[in-house]
C-alpha cells in the first residue's frame, strides 16, 4: 500500500533503543524507512540499529548521545543529516520518570524530567526544521503520555512534561502547517516495558488493577504502537496535523 510506504524516508527515532521506542522503530522499519536510532546507552543503541538492518533489511544508524543537552542535538542531527543526507521522520520518544509527590521532589528532579521529556522535543524539532522545510516537508510525532490528559500526583514532573508535550505539538504544527510539516502527537497508555516493570515493582498489584480499567483486557506490547506511528509518518496522513492520539486500549474513554 504506496499510502503507508516509506521506503524512500529517513526516520530519527530517539530513545529508540528499548521499549516503546524499538516498537516504533520496529514499524517504521517495517514499513522500508531508514531509521537512526538515538540513545545514551552506546551498547544498546547499536544493538537496537543492528537488529534494525538485519531484520527488517533496511540502513539503520546508531547515534549516541543526550537529547536534553542541546549541545548533543546538534551534533545528533548533523550525524544522521551526513549518514542520509536527509531527515523526513522525528519520533520524539525519549523520556524518564522521577515517581515523587510534589512535597518531596527536589528542584534538580523536576528540571531533568522536564528538559529531558519536554525541552529535548523541542530542541530536536527546531534542529530538524531546516531539512525538512528544504525538502519540502516532514513528520514530527512527539510521545505524551496518558498523563497528557489525566494529572498524576504521584509523578508531577512527568505529567506536567507530557501535558506540555501535547500543546507544543498543536503550536509546532500551526507555525510549521505551511512548510508542509505535520505535528502530531501519540498518547500510549500502559505499556509493558522496562520502565512499566519497575513501576509494577514499586506499587503492589499495580499489572491486575490496570487490566481491570482497560477496555481490551490487557498491557499493551511495544508492537501495538508500530501501526500508529506508520501512519502518523507516512503520506497517508499528510492532511493530519495538530493532534493527539490515545493507543490505550481505551483506558482514557474509559474514564
Amino acid at each position: 500500500m504506496t499510502l503507508f510506504d516509506l521506503s524512500d524516508r529517513v526516520a530519527m527515532v530517539t530513545g529508540g533503543n528499548g521499549g516503546i521506542g524499538l516498537g516504533i522503530a520496529r514499524g517504521l522499519a517495517s514499513a522500508g524507512a531508514s531509521v537512526a536510532v538515538v540513545g545514551r546507552n552506546p551498547e544498546k543503541t547499536t544493538a537496537a540499529a543492528q537488529f534494525l538492518s538485519d531484520a527488517h533489511q533496511v540502513a539503520a544508524q546508531a547515534v549516541v548521545g543526550d537529547v536534553a543537552r542541546a549541545a548533543d542535538v546538534d551534533r545528533i542531527v548533523g550525524e544522521v543529516s551526513r549518514r542520509f543526507g536527509r531527515i523526513d521522520i522525528l519520533f520524539n520518544n525519549a523520556g524518564i520518570n522521577i515517581r515523587r509527590p510534589p512535597h518531596e521532589m527536589t528542584l534538580e528532579q523536576w528540571q531533568q524530567v522536564i528538559e529531558t521529556n519536554l525541552t529535548s522535543a523541542f530542541l530536536l524539532s527546531k534542529a530538524v526544521y531546516p531539512f525538512m522545510k528544504k525538502a519540502g516537508g516532514g513528520k514530527i510525532v512527539n510521545i505524551g503520555s496518558m498523563t497528557s490528559i489525566f494529572g498524576a500526583g504521584f509523578a508531577p514532573a512527568y505529567a506536567t512534561s507530557k501535558g506540555g508535550i501535547v500543546q507544543l505539538t498543536k503550536s509546532l504544527a500551526l507555525a510549521w502547517a505551511n512548510d508542509n510539516i505535520q505535528v502530531n502527537a501519540i498518547l500510549p497508555g500502559w505499556f509493558d516495558t522496562e520502565l512499566t516493570q519497575q513501576a509494577r515493582q514499586e506499587v503492589p498489584e499495580l499489572y491486575n488493577r490496570v487490566v481491570a480499567r482497560i477496555p481490551l483486557g490487557r498491557w499493551a506490547t511495544p508492537d501495538d504502537i508500530a501501526g500508529t506511528a506508520v501512519w502518523l509518518a507516512s503520506r497517508a496522513s499528510d492532511y493530519v496535523t495538530g493532534i493527539a492520539v490515545p493507543v490505550d486500549g481505551g483506558y482514557t474513554a474509559a474514564l
